[in-house]
């Protein structure tokens, strides 16, 4: 059993995500009073010898701010041109809170395919490791100006969790303008509890966080939990707290946040297996029974062809493709043996009759448990 409060590591490596409610008003643009709050708290954080990357929305809303607009975009050329106005103006006001603390910021913006390349991964991870090197703090955002739908990551809490795996962070540090997850969302019922330490990410946590309200902004609290799922199974403790409250962020580094923490899996996915689980591009996906679901989430066992019920979408051998339990829900991502076509021939199907269907030899294993990493419950 694990202890309520996470100790983190002496020279740790940090992520700190910073919501959009929390930095930028349409009317009133940039708060630079909350920017040099975190500026400080930040500068003090490195000076105790740990390295913090920060993941900082609110580029679309200083934008709305400085271009007088009525409301957010709603049009991805829109949020384009306005993330454009915002962006230089956002990092304007990082730049000048943390030079009064004689520390140098760097301005990094990613989309989804600097994760789910693997050359561009690697460069990425590289570029933090100089960065860090020098002593530099990078700030974080998604590059709005030019990522369409396809390569868009959606919202910067995952982004923030991906950063944090790819940098091999112990924490990740979401500061939204709610405590935490509740049970119910406490706007709008009393009876709602704050839930202070998640062992394991269950359907019951993710039913709550739907149930949980949170900022207007992109993101939610469902996306939250994403994140969270995706850094527990790496290793990485995440804790969600309201970023409004004073000294939010050295109380979630000593353990005494006023938020929820999730705790990280006693057995983390190697890095090539957060990268297929978490980062990688799936072109379809696998539905399975019950019995095949168990041996994967339970036994660690491989995906075997009699195991599979239905086949999405069209893709080849060796292809990322996503395996769904019978209600939908993805349970795990895997590199496949054998295309789509092959596999509407052998699912259902016991191994020993693979390579009398397909006429050659064939492995057993439609996605071996190497090549397999679970996500799901």
């Amino acid at each position: 059993m694990h202890q309520p409060n996470y100790l983190l590591p002496r020279r740790s490596k940090i992520v700190i995500k910073i919501g959009t409610n929390l930095l930028a008003d349409k009317t009133r643009g940039i708060d630079t009073g909350m920017i040099d709050s975190i500026a400080r708290s930040v500068s003090a954080i490195r000076d105790s010898g740990n390295k913090v990357a920060i993941v900082s929305s609110g580029a679309i809303g200083a934008g709305v701010a400085a271009m007088r607009l009525r409301e957010r975009p709603r049009t991805i050329p829109e949020k384009q041109a306005t993330a454009a106005v915002g962006q230089p103006l956002l990092m304007e006001a990082y730049e000048r809170a943390f030079r009064r603390h004689s520390q140098q910021i760097a301005q990094l913006l990613l989309t989804k395919d600097d994760f789910s390349d693997r050359a561009r991964y690697v460069n990425a991870r590289n570029t933090f490791a100089s960065l860090f090197e020098k002593g530099v703090v990078p700030v974080i955002n998604e590059n709005d100006t030019v990522a369409v739908e396809e390569i868009k990551l959606g919202d910067n809490d995952n982004l923030s969790a991906m950063v944090a795996s790819l940098i091999d962070a112990s924490m990740l540090v979401i500061l939204s303008d709610v405590d935490g997850l509740y049970t119910a969302d406490p706007a709008h019922d009393r009876s709602a509890e704050l839930i202070r330490v998640v062992e394991k990410i269950t359907p019951l946590v993710e039913r709550y966080a739907k149930k949980t309200g949170s900022e207007l902004s992109t993101g939610g609290m469902a996306t939250k939990v994403q994140a969270a799922r995706r850094c527990v199974a790496s290793g990485i403790a995440v804790i969600i707290t309201n970023g409004k409250k004073s000294g939010a962020i050295e109380r979630a580094l000593s353990g005494s946040a006023d938020g929820t923490i999730f705790l990280p899996a006693d057995k983390r996915l190697s890095k090539r297996k957060q990268w297929i689980g978490f980062v990688s591009h799936t072109k379809g996906a696998l539905v399975v029974d019950d019995g095949a679901k168990n041996a994967i989430l339970r036994k660690n066992k491989s995906l075997l062809p009699s195991g599979i019920t239905e086949i999405r979408g069209n893709f080849g051998a060796r292809d990322i493709v996503s395996i769904l339990d019978a209600a939908g829900t993805q349970i795990g991502n895997g590199i496949t043996s054998y295309s789509s076509a092959e596999l509407s021939k052998i699912k259902g199907r016991k191994s020993t009759e693979i390579e009398s269907l397909l006429h050659r030899k064939a492995p057993a294993e439609v996605i071996h448990r190497d090549n397999l990493a679970p996500t799901g419950e």
